[in-house]
């Protein structure tokens, strides 16, 4: 194969394109009807179902999950793991220095503020009902990798946060990782649309974008629409509460629920619609802020130096532990099957099920990164700060609980928290703070949906019409509605469930997404530029030593025999490699903008520097 036949017929060579990002592309950006009509026709009869049969549907969708979790817990135990080990490989192996935009582009969030986002779409209102809860589940109840410890005891401790942070830390992120990551490669370095199925087109092509594509952005919709729903739900469930022991009334009525969602609905619509720069970044801001000091105070009249010594024992342990965790299946212990059911597969299953949403989030503001900078920040960043945070919380509630049994007497989950922050001091002041976090997370995590719904019902348009976020923050707003005011917590259960049913072809989604970026990854211009540089570096010094031993310097110069050239191992004419490249007439050519990284990689060499300036992040 010589890498001279067929360049006169291109505009650039190969090893040579800077990168495409979706604006330069003629993407049509229209509604795409079939995709918005499919998605809202199901998501209404669910609604119907939840509204008029909740006992019904809760009865369905526990039947499925038991069989998901029955006879399909070993898949999502061993695709997580997976996926953990891929995402590591692509951000710390040769893929790392691969950038998720066109070469030399510079990210468009501050760290700062791209972390605040991430934390607040993926952790959200989990962060602060589970935060007290499920340390203290497991520490009166051990988890069977740790039941030959005395449940309340210290060690216990240790261990109910180690079983925390495998859930909620880094094989949580990488899911998130990688399908937010796949997106903005694809939209932001191919020129592909930020869709679910364009993910996939480099292995069924042009399918994507008919029938099967259509199916797949469909179903991302109604994933994500009932993933944020069930969290909003959850999050009102604890809003309510929260006025029920701050305020000292009695249980609400349906009226003050139906006005809370109204509220905090048109507050996250009006977010949405103001764009991801402004509503959404301001609100991360202001929560980070929130919820940082909240934990700040439990952490200082706490019990400060016990939480310390916590901490380290715990991150120790966890990194110690984290094999052995990975290993535990349904066969482990006689009790083992029931414990994944409940907990370890409905995690796999529900960070499945949140792929789409917090992916394609994540790819909206991931843009300008490398990988290397992506996958330290998106998957280590965050899960230092859940373990930070389930330390603090957590710690806190079982070091209570030992000293006089106050957390678990608690009524209900939601309880919990509101439980800790009264046994503290200012315990009314920092209650509302709590409840002003979990309003905020609220208004996050829904803001952020209606955007990634629009978006998918709209061809992957990055900023979608007003129109399309409204109507699904409606949709948003009217599940919750139902949820809480039709069926209540047996309505709530029975979409948690089918969330995790939903989970089960999206597993088949993510492990082709894997299988299609490596493919993409393998080609792209500049992997495809240090294989030139090796092979032209290997039979530069293999023929100096041959002919001249010590005293020679490697040069460029053509040669006639394209089998002797440093591409002779690859064929310039497959359109694969330059097809993708279709940017619109903007005043620049393709050999303009690849020769410019040409010569930027030339001046780099010259100076003993990589041809990519190092990540920001990962210094």
């Amino acid at each position: 194969m010589a890498s001279r036949r067929g360049t006169s017929r291109r505009t650039a060579h190969p090893a040579l394109l800077p990168g495409l990002g979706v604006e330069r592309t003629h993407s049509d950006f229209g509604t795409s009807w079939g995709v918005f009509a499919f998605a809202a026709l199901l998501v209404a009869g669910v609604i119907a179902w939840g509204a008029f049969a909740p006992d019904s549907l809760a009865a369905a969708s526990s039947a499925g999950l038991s069989w998901v979790s029955g006879s399909f817990g070993w898949l999502f135990g061993l695709l997580t793991v997976v996926v953990f080990g891929f995402m590591m490989w692509l951000g710390f192996g040769r893929y790392r220095d691969v950038r998720l935009g066109h070469d030399g582009e510079k990210p468009e969030f501050s760290t700062g503020s791209w972390l605040a986002m991430l934390f607040s779409a993926g952790i959200g209102i989990g962060l602060l009902f589970y935060g007290p809860y499920e340390p203290m589940t497991y520490f009166l109840d051990l988890p069977p990798a740790y039941e030959s410890l005395d449940p309340g005891s210290n060690p216990a401790m240790h261990a109910a946060l180690v079983q925390t942070i495998f859930h909620w830390g880094p094989m949580a992120w990488a899911y998130y990782a990688l399908v937010g990551g796949a997106v903005a490669y694809a939209a932001y370095r191919k020129g592909r649309s930020p869709l679910i199925s364009s993910l996939l087109e480099p292995i069924f092509g042009e399918r994507t974008k008919g029938w099967l594509g259509a199916v797949v952005d469909s179903f991302a919709i109604i994933v994500t629409l009932f993933g944020v729903a069930v969290s909003l739900g959850i999050g009102a469930l604890q809003i309510g509460r929260g006025v029920e022991i701050v305020g000292g009334t009695g249980p609400l009525g349906n009226g003050v629920i139906i006005g809370i969602i109204t509220v905090l609905s048109v507050a996250f619509i009006v977010s949405a619609v103001s764009g991801v720069k402004r509503g959404i970044r301001a609100l991360s801001n202001i929560n980070m802020v929130v919820a940082g000091l909240l934990g700040v105070f439990v952490f200082v009249v706490g019990p400060t130096a016990f939480l310390l010594n916590l901490f380290q024992g715990t991150l120790l342990q966890f990194v110690g532990d984290a094999f052995r965790l990975m290993a535990q299946t349904a066969a482990t212990a006689p009790d083992a099957q029931a414990f994944m059911d409940g907990w370890t597969t409905y995690y796999w299953a529900w960070w499945v099920s949140w792929t789409p949403f917090v992916g394609l989030f994540i790819a909206r503001i991931s843009r300008g990164r490398t990988l290397r900078e992506f996958v330290t920040t998106v998957i280590v960043m965050p899960s230092a700060v859940c373990l930070t945070w389930f330390t603090i919380l957590g710690g806190t509630s079982m070091w209570m609980e030992q000293a006089n049994g106050a957390l678990s007497a608690a009524e209900s989950p939601q309880d919990m928290l509101f439980t800790l922050l009264h046994e503290l001091p200012f315990g009314t002041f920092t209650s509302l703070a709590a409840m002003l976090s979990i309003i905020i997370f609220f208004v996050t995590s829904a803001d952020s949906g209606a955007v990634v719904m629009a978006s998918l019902s709209q061809r992957g348009n990055p900023s979608p019409s007003p129109w399309v976020t409204i109507v699904w923050g409606i949709a948003l707003a009217a599940i919750a509605a139902v949820l809480l005011v039709g069926g209540g917590s047996v309505a709530l259960n029975g979409l948690q469930s089918l969330v995790i049913i939903t989970a089960l072809p999206f597993a088949l989604v993510v492990i082709l997404v894997m299988v299609a970026w490596a493919k993409d990854l393998a080609r792209d211009p500049l992997m495809l530029r240090r294989r030139y540089a090796r092979e032209a570096v290997v039979r530069g010094v293999r023929t100096g030593i041959e002919r001249h031993g010590d005293d020679f310097v490697v040069g460029v110069v053509h040669t006639e025999d394209p089998d002797k050239g440093a591409g002779a191992w690859l064929d310039t004419t497959d359109p694969a490699l330059t097809e993708w490249y279709q940017p619109e007439a903007d005043g620049s050519t393709g050999n303009g903008a690849a020769n410019g990284a040409a010569n930027g990689a030339q001046k780099g060499a010259q100076n003993g520097q990589s041809e990519d300036p190092e990540p920001v992040g990962a210094r």
